[in-house]
């Protein structure tokens, strides 16, 4: 049996690769943690980050919130993921360093090369 925590943890997994692939983004690695997710992701030309992470973020709060009860309870008329997020290129270090720490974050329910 999961944990409540694994039970999310997958269940954010699997809806933001299904928002990768409506959108076209490839997630390349990335680690889910307790309470923030970490990804590296290849984004088209015509997707905007912004969208891709409000996409992401939206749907995987609703979903979660209507399919688990005593996350509904817990975040009920509060936020589930944080309003911000951060966003850069790979262009000043290498994909590497990045693979590399996204590694040491990661998960056994986390995300991984895709599938």
């Amino acid at each position: 049996m999961q944990t409540p925590i694994a039970e999310v943890r997958i269940r954010a997994r699997d809806i933001i690769r299904q928002v990768c692939s409506e959108m076209g983004v490839t997630i390349i690695n990335g680690a889910l943690l307790r309470d923030h997710a970490h990804m590296f992701v290849e984004t088209p030309p015509h997707v905007s980050v912004s969208d891709f992470v409000w996409r992401a973020k939206g749907r995987s709060s609703r979903k979660i919130q209507r399919e688990l009860e005593h996350i509904r309870k817990r975040y009920w008329g509060q936020r589930f993921w944080g309003r911000g997020y951060f966003s850069t290129t790979s262009g000043n270090i290498t994909d590497d360093v990045i693979m590399g720490y996204l590694d040491r974050h990661a998960h056994k329910d986390g995300f991984s090369h895709s599938p």
